[in-house]
């Protein structure tokens, strides 16, 4: 069986979709599972946030010290 690939731009909200999931069957939504995991192991260009939190867990190495706690008490 050939298969041929074409988009289809549906206007569905993220309620509708997850309904349309729930029919699929049980290897069809594994399959869905892996193509999900692949898509959010990529990091959006421009997002911050994960930028933030990467940063305070290296800042906190520091921010936890005692030393630290030391310098700043007087303020």
């Amino acid at each position: 069986m050939e298969t041929t690939s074409f988009n289809i731009n549906l206007p569905l909200n993220f309620n509708q979709l997850v309904e349309i999931i729930k029919q699929l069957p049980y290897n069809e939504k594994l399959k869905l599972r892996e193509v999900l995991k692949k898509e959010t192991r990529q990091k959006p260009e421009n997002d911050n946030t994960l930028t933030h939190y990467a940063s305070e867990r290296t800042l906190a190495k520091d921010w936890l010290l005692h030393e630290e706690d030391e310098v700043w008490k007087n303020l």
